[in-house]
């Protein structure tokens, strides 16, 4: 489950960067990188690390 949510967590980075780069949709770009970001920090307490 957690490799997972960070795999999840990967994918809405790379959406948000190419996102924010090529089409800036706006606010739901930003959205989704919070998503990310919580994921990450998820796996990172978690204590499995990066």
């Amino acid at each position: 489950m957690r490799s997972l949510l960070y795999i999840i967590a990967v994918v809405l980075v790379i959406g948000w960067a190419l996102g924010f780069f090529v089409y800036s949709a706006g606010g739901l770009i930003h959205i989704l990188l919070v998503i990310a970001v919580i994921a990450i920090l998820l796996r990172l307490i978690g204590g499995k690390g990066v």
